[in-house]
């Protein structure tokens, strides 16, 4: 028996960020003398802060963007896909306030701004280039009729270098999601031209947080499948608290995000966002991620092709629902 399990989180709706803010997963594993303990609590600079992104802490459960999931399953580290979650996140295209686009066919032609980090998965590259892709396919257009334009990604905030450029005249429209995104847009004067979260089709969503991945490493799956069948008992049971307490999920999607009230009422509807924090494996968004994989292969993210259906166990949901029936 391990004497430490970790898990780590995006700052985003995350039914492990909820379970870890009421204490839950602390709680579960203490009688079995199991600290629980979160890689958002050590140094960013730390031995162990990369693994948030590569995966390689054998004890780690991660719930966040499937970019670096699937980045690190393309490189060859043995996780398994156990969960999958679906929340809208206001993912929107802005533009500047005078600008005369209103729709996905009057991007045809404009400049969109694509950030550039230097990081090793740059997962904000390839959110703004699906995100651009999705809005321009609601007009049966590609990224090939309009501009990509590459802009540094700023040291000082999400969004901050992309809408820099669009205040400053270097682009015409940015793709944005996500509480802190509401803020951004707000003060830059920039509006929504293309809400994305209006679509009916949420193929035209999918991005780096639809859906969102839960995984684990193999090897703690295999020594020790129950800690992981207890875990997702917890992740569920959360998600389950958070549609019959929407205040206090509200506070918990601030701490998370690091956004004011005004962002997380902007960002995320209450009912539909405990909804999506529901964790499933269905054939829907399975099929969704395949989508997402596909996107990032042929745009050069992923070193090697990933097949979800291969990397999906779904014996531990499985389990832990069974736990929470007995």
């Amino acid at each position: 028996m391990p004497d430490e399990l970790w898990f780590t989180r995006c700052p985003v709706p995350t039914a492990t960020g909820v379970a870890a803010d009421r204490g839950r997963l602390a709680e579960e594993f203490a009688p079995d003398g199991i600290t629980v303990r979160s890689l958002q609590d050590l140094p960013p600079d730390g031995r162990l802060a990369g693994a948030h992104f590569t995966h390689e802490l054998p004890g780690l459960f991660r719930e966040g963007g499937n970019v670096p999931a699937l980045w690190a399953r393309s490189r060859g580290e043995p996780t398994r896909l156990i969960a999958l979650t679906w929340i809208e996140e206001r993912q929107a295209v802005l533009v500047r306030e005078d600008s005369p686009v209103d729709s996905p066919a009057a991007l045809a032609g404009l400049r969109l701004a694509v950030p550039r980090h230097p990081i090793a998965i740059d997962f904000w590259r390839a959110m703004a280039l699906h995100g651009h892709a999705g809005a321009l396919s609601l007009a049966g257009l590609t990224l090939a009729d309009a501009e990509l334009v590459e802009v540094p990604g700023s040291p000082d905030g999400q969004w901050e270098g992309e809408l820099a450029a669009l205040r400053d005249g270097r682009v015409d429209a940015v793709y944005v999601k996500g509480a802190l995104a509401v803020e951004a847009a707000r003060r830059y004067g920039a509006r929504v031209a293309v809400d994305l979260d209006a679509a009916p089709d949420r193929r035209a969503r999918v991005n780096n947080g639809t859906p969102r991945p839960v995984t684990v490493h193999q090897r703690l799956l295999d020594e020790h499948p129950d800690l992981v069948a207890r875990f997702l008992a917890v992740l569920l049971e959360s998600a389950d608290w958070a549609r019959g307490h929407p205040a206090e999920l509200a506070r918990i999607l601030g701490a998370e995000t690091g956004a004011g009230p005004e962002g997380v009422a902007g960002a995320y509807r209450a009912a539909a966002t405990a909804d999506g924090l529901g964790l499933d494996l269905s054939e829907e968004r399975l099929a969704l991620l395949e989508r997402q994989q596909r996107f990032l292969s042929a745009h050069g993210f992923l070193p090697a092709p990933v097949d979800v259906r291969a990397w999906a166990d779904p014996e531990p949901l499985r389990r832990a629902h069974a736990l929470l029936t007995t």
